[in-house]
């Protein structure tokens, strides 16, 4: 593309008012935007895949959270692929797939400080999004700095089939647990769960309470709760805790529509137990990135840890992609192809 050629503008969606509980498409519009020149240290690039993740409906309220919210009537934006157009930056050319957080759009100038090479011969584009991405990073991080796993612990992993849950009780097993159960929102997820990613055994919590399904499946209680899910999920596993348990919070997605929170209400079993509860920010753990980055790959090029995408097409269905994320309807990462 020659610099004559190269765009001006860029279709963004931007957030046109806050949701009030459910979001809804009428939340959302699609404008075009003037891009910026491309200035010393930056990039030009033309966005091949963007990232929808539920940590985005938090993002979408103005109440106090751990990033900051998006501004009403401004653009959006998310992790996301893309092919270098123009490049001011030593050490990127035209042609270089990086990725950066400047999604929900198809074009972007970014800072190359703040972008990461993506090398398509090493993986594919998508996984840089999803198992070679945030979503597989905060799961490798959750469990090696804050789970610990010993040999032979039972781990419980709510919200099971999504991208960071799916790759949480593969790479608890990897590093040694000795029983990994998930909990999932359907019939068919539960079976892949125990088919293809390697879990012990799973349930469907809408078939029933989860403290009663999760005592079926762990009946001597669990050493490790890695929770994505937060209420009934997260009652019902202080109650499963053993001596010195671990719980690990990732997410809560059942709280993240302003529903009502459920409980828990048997917070003394943490003492009963001497157990803990941890939180993290992957942003805050990356000296642990070489890491990943040798464990996760060595694992993939063996075999060893698999993956899913749910693959959305055009950027105009952005949104209601991450609003099918956001009901379930994703088995693993949720991702939209440009």
């Amino acid at each position: 593309m020659s610099e004559q050629t190269l765009p001006t503008t860029a279709r963004a969606w931007h957030l046109d008012s806050r949701p009030q509980g459910q979001p809804a498409a009428s939340n959302f519009s699609l404008r075009e935007v003037a891009l910026p020149a491309t200035g010393p240290g930056q990039l030009l690039v033309a966005n091949e895949y963007l990232s929808v993740d539920p940590y985005m409906r938090g993002r979408m309220s103005d109440k106090k959270s751990y990033i900051e919210p998006y501004d009403v009537d401004a653009p959006m934006d998310g992790a996301a692929v893309g092919r270098v157009l123009a490049s001011n930056a030593e050490g990127f050319a035209p042609g270089d797939h990086v990725v950066h957080l400047l999604g929900w759009r198809d074009h972007a100038v970014i800072d190359a400080a703040t972008a990461q090479k993506a090398d398509p011969n090493l993986a594919p584009l998508p996984a840089y999004l999803g198992v070679l991405g945030a979503t597989g990073l905060t799961a490798y991080i959750g469990l090696t700095r804050f789970a610990k796993i010993s040999d032979g612990d039972t781990v419980f992993v709510s919200g099971a089939a999504g991208a960071v849950g799916s790759q949480v009780g593969q790479i608890a097993k990897l590093q040694g647990a000795g029983r990994v159960i998930g909990s999932a929102g359907s019939d068919d997820k539960v079976k892949l769960l125990v088919e293809e990613h390697g879990y012990d055994a799973a349930f469907n919590y809408k078939n029933g309470p989860v403290a009663e399904q999760l005592a079926q499946a762990a009946p001597d209680g669990i050493d490790v709760f890695f929770d994505n899910v937060g209420g009934e999920h997260l009652e019902a596993a202080i109650g499963a805790l053993r001596l010195h348990a671990r719980i690990v919070l990732s997410g809560m997605v059942s709280q993240y529509n302003d529903e009502k929170v459920i409980g828990p209400r048997n917070l003394w079993n943490l003492s009963v137990t001497r157990s803990d509860i941890l939180s993290f920010m992957f942003t805050e753990e990356l000296d642990l990135l070489p890491d990943f980055v040798r464990d996760v790959g060595g694992w993939l090029a063996q075999g060893k840890l698999n993956y899913r995408e749910t693959i959305r097409d055009g950027l105009e269905n952005t949104p209601d992609a991450f609003l099918a994320m956001m009901r379930g309807e994703n088995i693993g990462k949720m991702i939209v192809k440009l």
